[in-house]
């Protein structure tokens, strides 16, 4: 299996319900994905030059763990910020 990071961006078109959470959380532990998580707080983007603006603000992530991309694709069902309409970013996050 290999190791993934959802972010969730902060763009949802209407607010994801705390009590969905639960039950995504659920079905990503019976399959044996989930790895972790937490919402994230404010923060600041830094450059050298300057500071940098994030294009969107993240407001959490989820470790889980899939054969592959489409795997953790297919693991976005449920999820309360993607539900919403708001946008989830998928990430490898390799072993090297």
């Amino acid at each position: 299996m290999k190791d993934f990071i959802l972010l969730m961006h902060d763009d949802a078109s209407s607010r994801p319900r705390a009590a969905d959470w639960g039950a995504y959380f659920a079905r990503l532990r019976a399959g044996g994905h989930f790895d972790g998580g937490s919402a994230i707080g404010g923060g600041a983007c830094f450059r050298k030059s300057d500071d940098a603006r994030p294009l969107s603000v993240l407001s959490g992530y989820i470790r889980i763990q899939a054969e592959s991309l489409a795997q953790a694709k297919s693991l976005l069902a449920g999820n309360p910020v993607y539900e919403a309409g708001g946008t989830v970013e998928i990430r490898e996050l390799p072993r090297e």
